[in-house]
């Protein structure tokens, strides 16, 4: 099976994705030619399958301590099976192809805990991640061959199992004149920094903090629910920024914690929403100042950790936006104006629709998986080596 998808000189592969934002599930129908340093795609379709209210609201227990258990976190895997499953569907039908002409899927799956070191305080909390979404599933369900499971492989050999999007950010957007950095805000905001003419080894990436994380998760708790981020980023353009509260999110030592280094939300999610959203409250804060303080401590963070740990080194001429966040006029302009020496662009620029890029990229992921390159960059994630990511999982 695997011989004869690597003697095929064109596949269709659909990326799937979904984000610590717990919004939906990406689903990118690409046609990729060659492998590794060869790669080259074509994004010929894109859908988006949002989780209803109720789905978003169990995501976010299972995400907690206080709230999730075994049951749960047993059930949720084979639903979202089932869900991840239903988008693939989707997409390819949607794109006007059948199911027999597609040749993979690759899925991230959905990451609902990741401890990127050892716990000192307990033996059993070792490093690890855990990414649901059961792969047999999806392959049953859609009768094609499933990839996904990336991430341990990396932790395995040392590293994070984050940032994994790099790899592909390499192969798609280096440039032999300007170095770019590849910025997508979606829940969490992640970078990759590719130097001009950069090879593997001198790309390097890690995650900024906070991207639409906190601003989403407020702009619910202001609205009952009734709203689930600041489309465009028109509320927060109506508010103004309290400095001070700001400066005082940025003093938390991970903003300041030198790369490779991952978070997620464990650390920006729900806890982290409400005790910002109390602190504004407490501080008198108007709802538009709260939401535009929150949309720049994103900014803000994106933009110190490129004065901290990519400028000083890199000379970088374009930032590349993709996520959720490439949406947020008011999120970009401050970006603007905090990197005036920078360019500010869009993944789309490229080719690459912003909103599908992470799914494109699995689908990178995946395409190497079954031709036995390594598909991760030990630079990004701190792992020793480089290897192969991915489980499959076969329809038959």
């Amino acid at each position: 099976m695997i011989g004869s998808y690597v003697n095929k000189q064109e596949k269709l592969v659909v990326g799937l994705m979904s984000g610590t934002s717990l919004d939906g599930i990406d689903a990118a129908v690409v046609r990729v030619t060659g492998c590794g340093a060869t790669t080259s795609v074509e994004l010929v379709h894109f859908f988006g399958l949002p989780y209803s209210t109720d789905v978003r609201a169990r995501l976010r227990e299972l995400c907690t301590r206080e709230h999730s258990d075994v049951a749960l976190v047993c059930g949720m895997n084979f639903y979202l099976g089932e869900r991840f499953a239903e988008a693939a569907l989707a997409a390819v039908t949607s794109a006007g192809l059948s199911m027999d002409e597609i040749d993979l899927i690759s899925s991230h799956g959905q990451t609902v805990w990741h401890i990127p070191a050892d716990d000192p305080t307990d033996p059993f909390l070792t490093r690890s991640t855990l990414q649901i979404g059961d792969l047999s599933v999806i392959a049953k369900r859609t009768g094609v061959p499933v990839v996904g499971d990336f991430r341990t492989a990396d932790m395995a050999v040392g590293g994070q199992g984050a940032p994994l999007v790099p790899y592909a950010d390499f192969l798609l957007f280096r440039s032999e004149q300007a170095g770019r950095i590849a910025q997508n805000i979606g829940g969490i905001a992640n970078c990759t920094v590719i130097p001009a003419g950069a090879k593997p080894e001198d790309v390097y990436a890690f995650d900024t903090g906070p991207g639409n994380m906190v601003i989403d998760r407020v702009v619910s708790l202001l609205t009952d629910g009734r709203r689930h981020y600041d489309d465009g980023g028109a509320w927060a353009a109506e508010g103004r920024v309290d400095e001070e509260l700001v400066e005082e999110a940025l003093s938390d030592p991970y903003f300041h914690q030198a790369p490779p280094k991952t978070t997620g939300r464990e650390q920006f999610g729900e806890a982290y929403a409400r005790a910002w959203l109390d602190k504004a409250t407490r501080r008198g804060l108007r709802e538009a100042d709260i939401v535009a303080s929150a949309t720049a401590l994103t900014a803000r963070s994106i933009a110190d950790s490129y004065r901290r740990f990519v400028l000083p080194d890199t000379p970088v001429r374009e930032v590349i936006v993709s996520g959720g966040g490439a949406h947020n006029r008011t999120l970009l302009r401050m970006l603007g104006d905090l990197l005036p020496e920078l360019v500010i662009r869009r993944s789309g620029d490229f080719g690459v629709h912003e909103d599908a890029k992470e799914a494109v990229v699995f689908a990178v992921l995946g395409n190497d998986f079954m031709h036995g390159i390594a598909n991760q960059l030990p630079r990004a994630t701190g792992a020793d080596r480089p290897t192969v990511m991915g489980k499959l999982a076969l329809p038959w």
